[in-house]
């Protein structure tokens, strides 16, 4: 269930305490293990939940192979039904382009061997996206969490922290959305939820809030906090904010900086939530936060009934363009897409489960 997600190696037994043995040198990130029979039954669940959610995407890219023929009528209708799901210009004329190429490679005229052509173009064009998010590293692991408004930021933080909590990791939770009525509340429930979720040998999830504060300075405490109880991963939620709004993305690059200050590095992952219904506009919110922030994963959300799920095929173009720091393009992995309010509405991102999804 969780194959992409890794989390660090326990310390190896020595004479000296566990905050000795961290200081001496950071356990190696490893690979978590193969999914069992369990996992992976609850994996085919949730392909199905996926499917379901992506209906209205795949139901007008279904129809176009239900005839006969492979002939330009079929790449046109495949064109509209790309455009609609908002895969965009651009992803749209790749991914016909790259079918058309394969549709003559292998000779076929089967609209079903077709239609399989396409899910592998499409597989092959989200595989950058899908990376897993490394834990373990950096003691704790800072995840600074943004997003404009309504998009489900601090939904999926306590669906993230659900994930976590059952991978081991103990977490704390920054309310650094301070002014934001029920804000903290919303939070603490969610930490509630999970607590009442996790087994009696679970640690409980701390949460640092201050009603009213700088937003920075409970970013600073939170992850002074986290490192003096020795927490694995501290979580930032943050205030919603449009990329238009100049004078609040500079408070989110505040909190960036006062972040780093409380500890050299930090924060090691920033994630953008976005919501997966508004198509196109999802990709210029990642545009927009990744030029203010530097983007490290993105977190997909409402993908229950959407017609709009051809997006990620347009992030995924565009992050054959973006470069990172040292010059090399770099795309902005999907780390998980959501499709329902219930914790375990949250998974970690599948390139071949998506596009078999996103085609009906």
């Amino acid at each position: 269930m969780f194959k992409f997600f890794r989390k660090k190696a326990p310390p190896a037994m020595a004479p000296t305490s566990g905050l000795a043995q961290q200081a001496q040198a950071p356990a190696a990130p490893v690979a978590a293990p193969a999914p069992v029979q369990a996992g992976q039954a609850s994996r085919a669940g949730w392909l199905q939940r996926l499917t379901q959610g992506l209906r209205k995407t795949g139901a007008s890219m279904a129809t176009v192979f239900t005839g006969t023929r492979i002939d330009e009528d079929l790449y046109e209708e495949l064109e509209a039904a790309l455009l609609q799901a908002d895969a965009g210009v651009k992803a749209t004329q790749h991914l016909l382009t790259e079918l058309r190429r394969r549709v003559r490679e292998h000779k076929t005229g089967d609209p079903a061997q077709v239609k399989a052509l396409l899910a592998q173009a499409l597989t092959e064009l989200l595989l950058p996206l899908q990376q897993p998010l490394t834990i373990g590293e950096q003691q704790p692991t800072v995840i600074m969490v943004v997003g404009v408004n309504g998009v489900g930021k601090t939904t999926s933080i306590g669906k993230l922290t659900r994930h976590l909590a059952d991978s081991g990791q103990t977490v704390l939770l920054a309310a650094a959305d301070t002014f934001r009525a029920a804000a903290r509340e919303q939070l603490a429930a969610w930490a509630q939820r999970n607590d009442a979720a996790a087994s009696p040998a679970d640690t409980r999830i701390d949460i640092v809030s201050q009603e009213g504060a700088d937003p920075g300075a409970v970013c600073f405490d939170a992850v002074t906090a986290g490192r003096a109880r020795g927490k694995d991963v501290v979580v930032v939620d943050t205030a919603g904010r449009l990329p238009t709004q100049l004078h609040l993305m500079e408070e989110l690059k505040k909190i960036k900086r006062v972040t780093a200050k409380a500890l050299s590095g930090a924060p090691h992952e920033v994630l953008l939530v976005i919501d997966g219904n508004t198509g196109q506009n999802a990709l210029a919110q990642v545009r927009a936060f990744d030029e203010a922030l530097g983007l490290s994963g993105l977190v997909v959300t409402k993908l229950d009934g959407t017609a709009k799920g051809g997006v990620l095929a347009a992030i995924a173009l565009w992050g054959r363009e973006r470069k990172g720091a040292d010059g090399q393009t770099r795309a902005v992995p999907v780390y998980f897409i959501g499709v329902g309010e219930q914790l375990q509405d949250l998974e970690t991102f599948d390139a071949s489960e998506f596009a078999q999804a996103m085609l009906g």
